[in-house]
């Protein structure tokens, strides 16, 4: 029982995290460097692989994530 509620409370922390605007101006930020960064790696494949793979990851864990908060707290979500 103890590693749920740290699995939650973790959760939780992270959810209030994504979703403030430092983390978006960071998201904005990583995007900005990487499409800067195109031509000095040429615009080659890897280029590419480094955002979709990062991208991808995280919107995996953001599923998981915000399913997580769903169900917990559907009150928050507004959903009562």
């Amino acid at each position: 029982m103890k590693a749920r509620n740290l699995f939650n409370t973790i959760a939780k922390k992270a959810a209030a995290a994504t979703g403030s605007p430092w983390t978006f101006l960071g998201a904005v930020a990583i995007v900005v460097v990487w499409g800067i960064s195109g031509p000095v790696f040429g615009f080659n494949d890897t280029w590419q692989l480094v955002i979709n793979t990062g991208t991808t990851i995280i919107t995996f864990l953001m599923v998981f994530l915000l399913s997580l908060i769903h169900i917990s707290e559907p009150t928050r979500l507004g959903m009562i």
